[in-house]
């Protein structure tokens, strides 16, 4: 079986306080549904953690409207590092993560309103109206337009439609993002300074700027809640980018990796292999011939490459996810056609996965 890839599943987060985090994206960004939550130790990403297993805290929340999620991740046994110096965009990893939001300009008066800091309302190379805001934690989030709804809460906005990448060569991080990802469709492909970008830090340098996405729908699995989504190359032009995870952990303070829900890990692994990047993580070498590792209530295959920069895209292969617990209700994914969807009403049960209060 060839790989899949269904979508965006969600984007980590390091955080100093999941719980004060977490309240934030709730009452702001509407990640109220709980997948997973895990207090354990992380124990397969030696390279990213110092050679050495971390306690950590970790969740993953999703936005019932749709998109990807966040995994809220915080250190237990450490202080999370900030970068040592003021992160730009152009610098090599994830400068922001974005946000799907079908009515822009509403969105926009809710921030506002809200006193969170936020810069103009601005249209982008293709036109579309968009904006950025800093979560409390320093991370930036583009609020942009998207009108796709996967179910109406009446929320501010959806969930996460892809990221900002500051790369070094975009033409040799297309080996990963189109090539392995799939982001073969070039929405834009330009050169110039960018009144658009200028508010954010770094912004009003001069940048090659390549927005991408997928030309073909993603089908299977839950390829109907993540829906489309896309990823925005910057290689800055003027000056030299530094990286934003140097001499810092995996878990640290910002927004540690991109994660594909996939299906044939092994395949995927091939694909990446015969492209160059070979994962530098993979859960099946301490576990099951499956490589299932457990998260909680859920359960499932993990694996890292890291893009030309360092940047680390990760791949989870869902085995399992309960949908109800205390009657046992749960996805076992490994049964199902991987190329069927997995239908809208069964999705729409993770709604009684909703947290309240933190």
């Amino acid at each position: 079986m060839a790989k899949i890839i269904y979508g965006i599943q969600q984007v980590g987060v390091g955080v100093s306080n999941l719980t004060e985090a977490w309240k934030w994206y709730k009452e702001h960004l509407g990640f109220d549904i709980r997948i997973f939550e895990d207090n354990t130790v992380a124990e397969l990403m030696l390279p990213y953690t110092g050679g050495q297993p971390q306690q950590r805290h970790a969740a993953l929340a999703l936005n019932m409207q749709g998109g990807g999620g966040l995994e809220i991740w915080q250190y237990k046994a450490r202080t999370p590092l900030m970068p040592d110096f003021q992160v730009q965009l152009g610098d090599y990893g994830i400068f922001a993560a974005k946000i799907k939001c079908s009515d822009v300009k509403k969105a926009y008066g809710y921030f506002e309103k809200k006193g969170i800091p936020i810069s103009s309302l601005v249209q982008d190379p293709m036109g579309r109206y968009h904006f950025f805001i800093k979560d409390p934690f320093g991370n930036f989030f583009e609020v942009y337009e998207h009108s796709y709804i996967f179910k109406n809460e009446n929320k501010t906005v959806s969930g996460v439609g892809g990221a900002i990448i500051g790369v070094s060569n975009i033409d040799d991080s297309l080996r990963v993002y189109q090539k392995i990802l799939g982001y073969d469709k070039v929405l834009y492909d330009t050169t110039d300074t960018f009144n658009d970008l200028s508010e954010v830090p770094g912004g009003k340098g001069r940048f090659r700027r390549v927005l991408l996405t997928h030309s073909q729908e993603r089908k299977g699995s839950f390829s109907n809640f993540f829906g489309q989504s896309e990823i925005e190359l910057l290689q800055s032009l003027d000056r030299e980018p530094k990286k934003i995870f140097k001499n810092r952990f995996w878990g640290d303070l910002g927004f540690i990796h991109l994660c594909f829900d996939v299906k044939n890990m092994a395949d995927l692994e091939k694909d990446c292999n015969a492209n160059g990047f070979p994962f530098t993580v993979n859960s099946n070498v301490k576990h099951n011939e499956q490589g299932s590792f457990d998260m909680g209530e859920a359960a499932g295959h993990f694996s890292y490459i890291e893009d030309p920069d360092g940047t680390l895209i990760e791949f989870v292969e869902t085995h399992r996810l309960p949908l109800i617990k205390p009657l046992g209700i749960q996805l076992n994914m490994d049964k199902r056609d991987p190329h069927k969807p997995v239908p809208n009403w069964i999705i729409k049960l993770l709604s009684l996965k909703r947290v309240r209060n933190l």
